[in-house]
């Protein structure tokens, strides 16, 4: 089974099941970005929309994008708005869906399933405006290096996806060649105990 067909299958019951790594960027996502104004957004990684309702509540513009189709149809089944067009689409690949240019890209919980993430900021930076913003929130390399990864539970047992760990270092050398600044750099934890591993990254890139 590979990614796409393991989110296809998730798809179903992503939304309700247990899941602190969901809910942890959920919050730090509106967290942080109730601190900008944009009016345009690109959501990389929409899924079932767990973060699109929030985002089109303050944008004009919203597109979404993700590799599955099944969550994909979840997204659509809740989003009914118009300014929002939900598009499955392979971020791997030249982003030719993207029309315009954004005050805001936003990616959640993906770049885990990504090898090359010198080629997503090199495309995020090509559809953002001047001076616009770049938000990733991803599972902690700390955590990935204690055996967390995406997973959900099948008729047959525990199914574990194919994941890649990146260093900050590695976002940090993305962003430096593909013209951002970091303006922001927070961890956040499980119910904020901070004695314990950070579960979520995120950092909020700015375009040069």
């Amino acid at each position: 089974m590979n990614v796409q067909q393991a989110y296809n299958s998730w798809a179903e019951n992503y939304d309700t099941v247990i899941n602190k790594t969901r809910d942890v960027e959920g919050k730090a996502l509106r967290k942080i970005l109730s601190e900008i104004d944009f009016k345009t957004v690109l959501e990389i990684g929409c899924g079932t929309g767990k973060n699109t309702e929030w985002l089109l509540g303050r944008a004009k513009k919203l597109i979404g994008v993700d590799f599955s189709s099944e969550m994909l149809e979840r997204a659509k089944e809740k989003i009914k708005n118009k300014k929002a067009e939900l598009i499955q689409a392979d971020i791997t690949k030249p982003w030719n869906f993207a029309k315009g240019e954004f005050d805001l890209v936003t990616c959640c919980l993906i770049l885990e399933h990504i090898e090359n993430i010198d080629f997503v900021f090199e495309q995020a930076n090509s559809v953002l405006k001047s001076g616009g913003y770049f938000y990733v929130g991803e599972l902690h390399p700390f955590k990935q290096f204690q055996g967390s990864k995406a997973k959900f539970e099948t008729g047959s047992g525990i199914f574990e996806l194919d994941c890649f760990v990146h260093q900050v270092s590695d976002f940090f050398q993305a962003s430096k060649v593909n013209g951002f600044s970091c303006v922001e750099l927070k961890e956040w934890f499980d119910e904020g105990d901070q004695t314990s591993t950070p579960r979520i990254l995120t950092m909020l890139f700015r375009k040069n």
